[in-house]
């Protein structure tokens, strides 16, 4: 499956933004997709993920209750939407999806077999 990753801009403190993952291809074997984030000069983290069937929702603890992920099976797109964003959410957003998803290792990057190119976040204070 392809991923492509978009609406990454610069937001206030305080304000939101909606990321886009719109995946193509071989989708059908999809299990569950999920955003990684990558600030500069760290490695890339978990942020949430969402089964592909159930629509089963996890997050990380720094993002609960602000970013809501979600998904359109009849369009192959997933998204996040983020509020009350901060300068530490400020990464390099990525879409991944895995094949045989598992949620004691869904924080892995090892976990996801199919990565898109990410999309910037900045958030200024």
């Amino acid at each position: 499956v392809q991923l492509q990753a978009s609406g990454g801009g610069l937001v206030q403190a305080g304000g939101s933004l909606r990321l886009s993952c719109a995946a193509s291809g071989r989708t059908a074997g999809t299990d569950a997709l999920a955003w990684f984030r990558q600030a500069p000069g760290k490695g890339r983290i978990f942020v949430s993920a969402i089964t592909w069937r159930d629509g089963k929702l996890y997050y990380a603890d720094s993002v609960q209750g602000r970013f809501t992920i979600s998904r359109d099976n009849a369009k192959n797109m997933m998204y996040l939407q983020m509020n009350n964003l901060k300068p530490e959410d400020t990464a390099v957003y990525y879409c991944a999806a895995s094949r045989r998803f598992n949620v004691a290792s869904m924080t892995w990057r090892t976990e996801y077999n199919s990565w898109g190119p990410g999309t910037l976040v900045t958030v200024s204070s």
